[in-house]
């Protein structure tokens, strides 16, 4: 199970971190296709906050694993971590058993 924690400074979203694999195993196709859309759609976010915002972050990809911590999240960074959070409530609610979303502050 892939697991989303969205990160908070207790005024706004200011981060996600996600663990795990939606999939059971190299055969499982639904979980690889759910997997890749949760990447996809963490990737994307990571890099306009990044890339095209221009926001000061701390990020640590490794298998399995995407944390990225925004310093000063600008209104918006904060939008685009609300579009992550809904994207991928969405999708939960789709594969309730692929995909488990908590929100820490």
């Amino acid at each position: 199970m892939t697991r989303v924690k969205f990160l908070s400074n207790r005024e706004s979203l200011s981060g996600f971190e996600i663990i795990g694999h939606s999939s059971d195993d190299c055969n499982d196709f639904e979980g690889k296709i759910v997997c890749a859309a949760v990447s996809s759609a963490a990737y994307m976010t990571a890099n306009t906050i990044t890339e095209i915002i221009g926001d000061e972050c701390d990020i640590d990809v490794d298998d399995a694993k995407m944390r990225v911590s925004v310093k000063n999240p600008s209104q918006r960074t904060i939008a685009v971590l609300e579009g992550l959070k809904l994207h991928l409530t969405e999708l939960s609610k789709q594969y309730s058993k692929r995909i488990k979303i908590t929100t820490e502050v």
